[in-house]
């Protein structure tokens, strides 16, 4: 048995040579240098981010024409524009500034989240709750340091709630590192098996919706700009001090620009002041002189409604996504709902972001109708995208009609008479067969076993019985001399 077992077991590599397992056991990260990475993943993107907003400040300042650069001067506002870029509302001289420019804000929030995937793989993560210490850490410095940023510009012509400076960046930064630790922690997968899969597949399609949605105000926005190009070269003025301002303002507010004409492309429009901008009317108002504000129109056109044809388009490309994920038409039904649920979520977050108080004056509020918005967004994505993906994708085939049992029931008393006459003929047929048959081949009669024997005389009876008697007796001793 042992020389068997030994055989069995017996290596196959040549001597000299370790056996190596296929599941390497990972290094566990030591303590020390989970705090040192959590620590660096909460700080640098923080110190960046105030960083390059402090050295903006302090270039607008120095290209001004009639202002005196300090140093001093655009570290202390680098706090109030790190506040601004997180979305916190500012006080201004008692005036309230709630429209805050959205390209700083996805900056910031890229930086996090990149921070935070970079924390997680370095501390080994592989599972969500391996994602909880880095959203955590990240989103309590972030928190701790508006508060401190809105203690320190107490007393200033700049004024900040402290409750808004700790809720507003540790909220949007602790979604930014969700974000980035999302694919290294295994969160979709994790998402995927919790779900179900038709609801995964319509947050997929309203994606794609929300983002082809986007995409249209994008280009609605850059069309408009270009055929209003006379005016955005007249708003810029000669200096280069004034025109580099306006030029980074403008770009810091393109994207609450993109979300505007993504309002008016979809049919609700937006407001500043008491202007008033939609497909259907037109209210006239004041502007202010910035660039990226020179495409809007300055009286209504018949033609605009022509542009409902984009969010139609995308609706479509929504039912046209999820037409394959079920042959059930009903479950595809439910996708778009989903789909359509997303794009409206997506849209009221936007249009919160991208709105707000502008001061008291004639400019104040602007704003984009987020409820009318969101409902008129979830139509335009369930209304196409449900047309499509109902008809063109697959349907299961009908079965083929069969006949009732009633029916057969009926059927058979009526087929036994027809089957009685080929029963008769197929024995006609047989009989005909047996007679061409030859002679020798004929088979014998069987003896009719109903038929009572007929009754022998006593006599023969007697004999039968005394010839068995005398041949039983000579066939028993036969040659016997006795």
């Amino acid at each position: 048995m042992v020389r068997i077992m030994k055989l069995l077991t017996r290596d196959e590599r040549p001597p000299g040579e370790e056996p190596v397992s296929d599941l390497v056991p990972e290094l566990e990260v030591s303590r020390a240098k989970r705090v040192r990475v959590l620590l660096a993943a909460a700080c640098s993107p923080l110190l960046f981010s105030f960083t390059a907003i402090a050295a903006v400040l302090a270039m607008v300042s120095f290209a001004a024409d009639r202002s005196r650069f300090s140093a001093t001067g655009a570290v202390l506002a680098a706090g109030p524009g790190w506040l601004a870029s997180w979305q916190v509302e500012l006080d201004l001289g008692g005036h309230p500034l709630g429209v805050l420019p959205l390209l700083p804000t996805l900056l910031v929030g890229w930086l996090v989240a990149r921070a935070a995937a970079r924390a997680a793989r370095r501390c080994g993560g592989r599972t969500p709750a391996d994602a909880v210490p880095v959203v955590t850490v990240i989103a309590g410095a972030h928190a701790l340091f508006g508060v401190l940023v809105a203690l320190l510009a107490g007393g200033s012509p700049v004024d900040v709630n402290p409750l808004t400076a700790f809720c507003v960046p540790g909220l949007l930064s602790g979604l930014a590192a969700i974000a980035g630790v999302a694919k290294v922690c295994g969160l979709p997968a994790a998402v995927r098996d919790r779900f179900d899969p038709v609801a995964v597949q319509g947050l997929k399609a309203g994606a794609l919706g929300l983002a082809a949605l986007i995409a249209c105000g994008a280009v609605v926005f850059t069309a408009a700009t270009a055929l209003s190009w006379s005016t955005v070269d007249r708003l810029f003025e000669p200096g280069f001090g004034a025109s580099f301002g306006l030029f980074v303002l403008s770009v810091a507010y393109l994207p609450n620009a993109v979300v505007a004409a993504l309002s008016f492309t979809t049919g609700p429009g937006f407001s500043v002041g008491s202007l008033t901008v939609g497909m259907f009317g037109y209210q006239e108002g004041q502007l202010p002189g910035v660039p990226v504000l020179a495409g809007i129109p300055s009286q209504h056109a018949v033609w605009w409604p022509a542009l409902l044809v984009l969010p139609a388009l995308v609706g479509a490309l929504v039912g046209w996504r999820i037409r394959a994920i079920d042959e059930d038409p009903m479950l595809r039904m439910r996708a778009v709902a989903v789909a359509g649920a997303l794009v409206a979520f997506g849209c009221v977050i936007l249009g919160t972001l991208s709105g707000g108080r502008l001061g008291d004056g004639p400019f104040d509020p602007v704003s984009v109708p987020v409820g009318v918005a969101s409902v008129i967004a979830f139509c335009w994505i369930v209304v196409p995208g449900g047309f499509v993906a109902f008809f063109a994708g697959a349907h299961e085939a009908p079965e083929p009609p069969g006949e009732p049992e009633v029916e057969e029931d009926l059927v058979e008393p009526e087929e036994d008479e027809p089957a009685e006459e080929e029963t008769e003929a197929e024995a006609e047929e047989s009989a005909e067969d047996v007679d061409e048959a030859p002679a020798e081949e004929e088979p014998e009669p069987e003896p009719e076993a109903e038929s009572e024997p007929e009754p022998e005389p006593d006599g023969a009876v007697d004999d039968a019985v005394t010839e068995s008697t005398e041949g039983s007796g000579d066939e028993s001793a036969p040659g016997d001399d006795r």
